[in-house]
């Protein structure tokens, strides 16, 4: 890079400068005039910035090592000419300080390109290098950030934290754990549903956790593998003479395909022109597992809210805690004209053969993952809940075990330490992302 020098450097690299004040004068006049025509293929000087730019926006403005360049010399010819200016009233002080100016001036020009162009002084690479250095250190950190975030929301170590001490102590006869989400929807047209009467359908969301984690703080990250299940009795069996079945109507959902499930709807009608489907109304909020027994599986739950359940959760069949019987459907095998769907669950032949040409299997968690699934609900007691978590024998022989009740016991303290910390008003409506303005909040007693 070429660099014009100052009438100083003119001055003080003459042998007669010293004698006479008007010969170093008259010299400083000339060095100044020759300094107003600058060398051959010098850029432009660089306009005054308006704005500083940071090192990654005038990396992304340059296109090659020449711009980088030209940017350097605008700068540093800019500075040198104001250095010209007040070499002609100061002509002997200050020489040395000048110079190191002239020298910071193109090393911040260095910094600031933050490239290495072709054809510099040994000096002005070294400044490139540090820049180029400086570049990748903030690129790294920038990608090492962008990695630990992304670790965490995969670990979501805030509301869900793995345990490896944990997931080795796991039953044997828990097959899986989360939580779970009572919902039901009002009849068409009626906003207050006052009555059992007036309700529609019943769902229930699973919100499946990994077997070896503890639940942390905040609401639950949106896994993408809840499922929807819809009750069409609209109400859950309390004894073993209640035997309803079930449908998985959405498989491996996420937290948004819910929310648009349970929004309101408006539609049209030729009879009575326009109608609306109310938004669906949270019942109760807890923690459940899959357990199993070995010839039979079971559903239990526990649940954490409302802390008192009323009439409403009474009528629909919520119990603090509940337990059930469950088979699932053999899609290929006939059944009941009332109870078979036209589309029902299409199995890969790995899970289809465990059937074994049976009408009925005990439910595994993997048949929850395909939509139409035919889940049969049998209910059980109050008593019954202890038989439904009771401990296998392999694992009654191990002290490293748990017992399948202590598991239950423990996901239900965690989750009612995580609500109640919760900011808002309701825990369904933080993990699933409702809004409490559009969905009516959980209540314990119907419209009067």
């Amino acid at each position: 890079m070429a660099t014009t020098r100052s009438s100083h450097d003119s001055a003080k690299s003459s042998p007669t400068s010293s004698k006479t004040g008007s010969a170093t004068k008259a010299r400083g006049k000339r060095s100044a005039e020759t300094q107003s025509s600058p060398p051959a293929k010098r850029g432009r000087p660089a306009k005054k910035a308006k704005e500083q730019k940071t090192i990654e926006e005038t990396l992304n403005g340059v296109e090659d090592d020449k711009d980088i360049a030209k940017q350097i010399n605008g700068e540093t010819e800019e500075q040198s000419n104001g250095d010209a200016k007040d070499s002609e009233a100061e002509p002997m002080e200050g020489t040395e300080t000048q110079e190191q100016e002239v020298k910071d001036s193109t090393d911040a020009g260095a910094r600031n390109a933050g490239g290495k162009p072709n054809g510099l002084q040994d000096g002005e690479k070294n400044a490139f290098d540090e820049v180029k250095a400086d570049v990748g250190e903030v690129k790294e950190a920038a990608q090492k950030e962008q990695e630990e975030k992304s670790e965490t929301i995969a670990n979501n170590d805030k509301s869900v934290v793995e345990d490896k001490q944990r997931a080795a102590a796991i039953p044997s006869s828990i097959l899986e754990k989360g939580v779970v989400y009572f919902f039901f929807r009002g009849r068409v047209g009626v906003e207050e549903p006052q009555g059992i009467e007036d309700v529609a359908r019943s769902y229930i969301v699973l919100h499946p956790l990994p077997l070896g984690a503890k639940l942390g703080e905040g609401p639950l990250e949106d896994s993408g593998d809840a499922r929807l299940l819809a009750l069409p009795k609209k109400v859950l069996p309390t004894s073993g003479k209640d035997r309803f079945l079930v449908f998985v109507e959405k498989a491996k959902t996420t937290v948004k395909e819910i929310r648009e499930q349970f929004a309101s709807n408006k539609y049209a009608t030729k009879t009575t022109g326009t109608s609306v489907t109310p938004a669906a109304s949270p019942v109760a909020e807890g923690i459940y597992a899959i357990t199993s027994t070995g010839r039979e599986s079971h559903l239990v739950y526990q649940i954490t809210t409302p802390s008192n359940l009323g009439e409403v959760q009474n009528d629909l069949g919520v119990r603090q805690k509940g337990s059930y019987v469950c088979s699932v459907k053999n899609p290929n095998a006939p059944g009941p004209a009332n109870a078979t769907l036209d589309n029902p669950a299409e199995y890969p032949e790995s899970i289809q053969k465990k059937f074994r040409n049976l009408r009925w299997m005990p439910l595994e968690p993997e048949l929850l993952d395909y939509q139409h699934t035919q889940l049969l609900l049998i209910g059980e007691g109050q008593g019954d809940f202890g038989r439904a978590v009771q401990e296998m024998t392999k694992d009654a022989k191990s002290d490293e075990k748990e017992k399948p009740e202590e598991e239950m016991e423990k996901l239900e303290e965690e989750d009612h330490d995580r609500v109640e910390h919760l900011k808002e008003d309701d825990p369904i409506f933080a993990d699933l992302g409702l809004s409490a303005k559009e969905y009516p909040k959980i209540q314990a007693s119907w419209s009067t």
